[in-house]
């Protein structure tokens, strides 16, 4: 039973209670009674409004059902299905052009492109490791991982592999930094004379490139480079032993890598209550604060992570030149659907969690704000806010407005939380421009998401027919349609030198060789960030934004026009070729059985909101509440529609079961689900598909909180 307190008419668990008036508002400047009294106030006038919203999506999706029921026998006549949608309010019409007028957004996020991470907030030491992320050893990330094609052999340190990883470096040296007349591989000295970078007393090609070293000029301890507004840091030490054998003494090269960090309240976490929201919200402080530590045992040493500090150097002109050592942190906050137990309104019901969020993480950004030195996250006076799951412009407008309440209660300036829009729902995304206008002083971020967006497709339009297998729905149009407009519509509205317009995530973390081959995709499509699963993959994928000019992309780009339209967006990805054999039929669903079972196993027992999950081929992949969705949105479209039946879909989920049980075999904390399928995770993913057709827009949340609230409970 969950202790609470009454904290103006709302009941408040006691855990949440002391978190916020002992540690969360002390340093604030706000008394806990105006606290709560705003608080209060806020979510009495705005959770009615987030209920009605929540109703017209239902509304909505129910028009929709009905009209495809309606022509489920007849061929599907698009011009028709567009006229219905804008019938209905579902399609809106697209207002006169407009530019965003973001103000105080900090270089990370307006002019510099580059990775950005994407971690749980509820884990500290993936936190720091993502917020320090900022700079990583492309030595490290060369020799540990596949990306030059094969991994380092076993055993201790192979020199054959090593000697592979210092040419590949210097090859990224000599196509970034060039010298005049000479490459990196022969140089035998890195020196600053007269406030020039001198290589064996050849210049840069560019020298302008140089900004900046460190120690003396004439044998400098790490030199710093700049390109594309990306820095890189050459580090000599010839009592290191890579420098020790370097005929330049270079020990490592490093890379400016993840320049922004998201830090995830929402799809790869599971906060069902008051515990887990503090667990949340306490790392979030110990970020703002800057005071986050977590005991680390690695290589059989244990030692302390905290935030790195912030890189200092000399300029060419001699001044001292100050670098940033930590990525710059977003914080993405729940989206509008779920409630959370932590608080209980005065009517007995749940708070929307979004409006918590909301409150408490600005809250918390608060102790950041105040700093005038030190560990800092914005040095422009901004918060970031991630906002996923809005179903277009009334949603976004709506989040536009919990901002600025929040604002008001907390006694900041109006548009001091910077918003960012996930064009991850299919409303979203056909009238994006009207979402971008709706929040057009807030907005600092807008990004594409295929998995929500193809697991909001298939639900949206689950009563269509059947849907393409899984990859032939990456192959069909929409998709192309989908990621170009984004980025369209984003520089038609301003966002260039402004804001990022971002790409999605690269799901498998141990394939950095085949990362580096496609991934470069995202800055050549005009993308100024994308979404990487690992520290390692961030330094790797800066690589992609050394070689493309993103500035250069995007303003091509904007003299082009749009490249997609609505029209392209509303194209349904239906299966047209239905041949499929039996066994196809049931590789499927199998494949996507299995995926759901290997996240929602750890999701539901153990409290993992985002995994790497081995596939069919043993493969890991990053699986989170997107990832689930689809998969679940996928068998039940074509449970819906005959396409299997409830009993093979329950084999295929008890066959993969025994496979999962046997991929996690070697976790003491694990629960097998076979042979009994009787336990709350089974139980729960059974639930996802049987139950898949009828849950709010697919979201796979409601179901699996219930699941995991059963799970603690027993």
């Amino acid at each position: 039973m969950t202790l609470r307190t009454d904290k103006a008419g709302l009941q408040v668990a006691e855990v949440l209670a002391r978190f916020i008036d002992d540690k969360a508002l002390p340093g604030t400047g706000l008394a806990p009674d105006a606290f709560w009294s705003g608080f209060a106030a806020l979510v009495a006038d705005l959770a009615p409004k987030n209920r009605a919203l929540l109703a017209k999506r239902d509304a909505l999706q129910a028009q929709i059902d009905a009209w495809h029921k309606a022509r489920r026998n007849q061929p599907h006549d698009h011009y028709a299905y567009k006229a219905f949608l804008e019938s209905i309010g579902y399609l809106l019409p697209e207002g006169p052009d407009f530019q965003i007028d973001t103000a105080n957004v900090d270089p990370e996020i307006a002019d510099i492109p580059g990775p950005q991470l994407v971690v749980p907030i509820t884990n500290a030491r993936y936190a720091l490791n993502a917020a320090n992320a900022r700079w990583g050893s492309l030595y490290d990330c060369l020799y540990g991982t596949d990306a030059m094609g094969t991994l380092p052999p076993p055993g201790g340190y192979d020199r054959g592999h090593g000697a592979r990883v210092v040419a590949r470096a210097r090859v990224f040296l000599d196509e970034t930094f060039p010298i005049q007349g000479a490459s990196h591989a022969d140089v035998r000295r890195y020196h600053v004379q007269n406030g020039a970078l001198l290589i064996d007393d050849l210049p840069l090609m560019q020298p302008e490139k140089f900004v900046g070293y460190k120690g003396n000029p004439k044998a400098p301890d790490s030199v710093f480079l700049r390109n594309n507004g990306l820095h890189v840091e050459l580090v000599f030490d010839r009592a290191h032993p890579i420098g020790a054998r370097d005929q330049a003494l270079l020990a490592d090269v490093r890379l400016e890598s993840a320049l922004t960090a998201i830090m995830d309240c929402e799809d790869s976490v599971a906060c069902v209550d008051a515990d887990d929201k503090v667990l949340a919200y306490s790392n979030w402080l110990g970020l703002m604060q800057g005071n986050l530590t977590e005991e680390v045992a690695k290589g059989g040493r244990s030692f302390t992570r905290r935030l790195a500090p912030d890189v200092t150097c000399t300029a060419p002109d001699g001044t001292s030149l100050t670098l940033k050592g930590r990525a710059l942190l977003w914080v993405r906050n729940v989206g509008h659907l779920m409630t959370n137990p932590a608080i209980l309104l005065p009517d007995g019901s749940e708070i929307p969690e979004g409006l918590m969020d909301a409150m408490i993480t600005v809250l918390i950004a608060k102790h950041d704000l105040a700093k005038t030195a030190g560990l800092r996250n914005s040095v422009k006076g901004s918060v970031y806010v991630v906002k996923p799951k809005m179903h277009g412009p009334e949603e976004v407008a709506f989040a536009d407005e919990i901002f600025t309440r929040v604002e008001q209660v907390l006694g900041l300036p109006q548009y001091t939380v910077k918003m960012g829009v996930m064009d991850e729902e299919r409303r979203t995304s056909v009238n994006l421009k009207e979402c971008i206008r709706a929040a057009r002083h807030r907005v600092a971020f807008i990004n594409t998401g295929f998995l929500d967006r193809t697991g909001d497709e298939i639900h949206t339009s689950m009563e269509a027919g059947p849907f393409s297998r899984k990859d032939f729905i990456k192959r069909k149009g929409w998709i192309t349609a989908y990621e170009n407009q984004n980025v369209d519509i984003g520089l038609e509205c301003g966002l260039m030198g402004r804001a990022q317009i971002g790409k999605g995530m690269w799901a498998m973390p141990d394939l950095m060789a085949a990362m580096l081959e496609q991934k470069i995709d995202h800055p050549k499509q005009g993308a100024n960030c994308a979404w990487v699963p690992s520290p390692t993959a961030a330094t790797l994928h800066a690589l992609h934004y050394h070689k493309i000019d993103v500035h250069a992309v995007q303003r091509r780009l904007a003299k082009g026009g749009r490249r997609a339209y609505v029209d392209a967006l509303l194209d349904i990805p239906q299966a047209t070729y239905r041949k499929w054999t039996e066994a196809q039929i049931l590789r499927e669903v199998e494949n996507n059985a299995q995926g759901i079972l290997g996240y929602v196993v750890r999701w539901v027992d153990q409290g993992v909101g985002c995994s790497k999950v081995p596939d069919l081929n043993d493969v890991g992949l990053m699986e989170d509440r997107a990832t689930c969705r689809i998969s679940a949105q996928h068998i039940a479209n074509w449970l819906h529609h005959g396409v299997v039946s409830e009993a093979q879909v329950t084999a295929a989920l008890r066959k993969m079961a025994e496979v999962v049980d046997r991929q996690n075999a070697g976790d003491p904390a694990y629960r097998p689900m076979a042979p009994g399928f009787d336990g709350p995770a089974f139980r729960a993913a059974c639930d996802l598909v049987l139950q898949g057709a009828t849950q709010p827009s697919g979201y796979t949340e409601p179901l699996l909180h219930a699941w995991r609230l059963r799970a603690k409970a027993a």
